[in-house]
């Protein structure tokens, strides 16, 4: 069998940038091993599967080692093939995940709007175990549904940060975020996930449901920009909505082709 694949950069005007995401459209869902392999063949930080159902479009996302509950680059990425490569003509997209519920994603000119879910927030002890994830020291941690987060005094120490990847692998989570407040944006982060096949992830959407509420509340300001300082890069808007978290960005194709199974 063959199914066609993309490769987009999302959260970019611009190839080479942003963060590139696998986008396999299927007429039906394939068995989760194969969905699996083609994932770890791909050797993105995200491969993402969609079906066009009557009412919602089901999506799933893959990293070379699991299935993930939410994905935002890789739900960016294909909405951006529905829209400019697979014929589709409404202005939002109606994604639904069996993991994260309804993802509307609004059309704009070139860009686009994912409408997710918040992260619910706890703040947690400074633990050695936390402590040691990098090699600065945070200022508070936080755990939400799927990672723990670390916020530090400024972005000069979220750039140059170095992780200690088997320390964050060792974490009952997802990955770690780190995160302190902007010099030309709202807020910075960066996120790395070796638990799940992703050292450092260049540009994380989902992140952004746990850091938008959290940057909200301490500047005080419900529409921010977010800079994620990957060596990629990748620019994001973010809007608390009540409950939900919008995320607008853009994407570019790199590549389009065949998988033969």
């Amino acid at each position: 069998m063959s199914y066609t694949i993309y490769q987009v950069d999302a959260f970019a005007s611009q190839v080479f940038s942003g963060n590139p995401a696998a986008v396999v459209p299927l007429t039906e869902w394939l068995n989760d091993d194969v969905l699996q392999k083609i994932a770890a063949e791909n050797n993105l930080s995200e491969t993402v599967y969609y079906i066009i159902k009557e009412d919602v479009i089901e999506i799933r996302w893959f990293t070379p080692a699991t299935e993930v509950d939410l994905c935002g680059h890789a739900t960016l990425a294909a909405a951006f093939v529905l829209k400019n490569n697979e014929g589709f003509h409404e202005t939002v997209i109606p994604f639904y995940s069996y993991r994260s519920g309804h993802l509307p994603v609004t059309i704009h000119d070139d860009s686009f709007t994912m409408n997710f879910p918040c992260d619910v927030l706890t703040e947690v002890e400074l633990t050695e175990e936390l402590m040691h994830t990098t090699n600065k020291r945070p200022l508070k941690a936080f755990r939400g549904k799927s990672d723990f987060m670390l916020v530090y005094e400024n972005q000069t120490e979220i750039s140059s940060m170095r992780p200690n990847l088997s320390a964050i692998e060792k974490l009952k989570a997802r990955g770690l975020i780190v995160t302190a407040k902007g010099e030309d944006c709202d807020f910075v982060s960066r996120f790395f996930g070796p638990q799940c096949g992703v050292n450092e992830d260049p540009v994380t959407g989902s992140a952004h449901t746990t850091l938008t509420p959290y940057w909200s509340s301490v500047l005080n300001k419900h529409v921010l920009t977010a800079r994620q300082l990957s060596a990629r890069k990748g620019d994001l808007f973010c809007e608390l909505v009540g409950e939900r978290v919008h995320i607008t960005g853009k994407a570019v194709l790199y590549m389009k082709g065949e998988i033969t199974i």
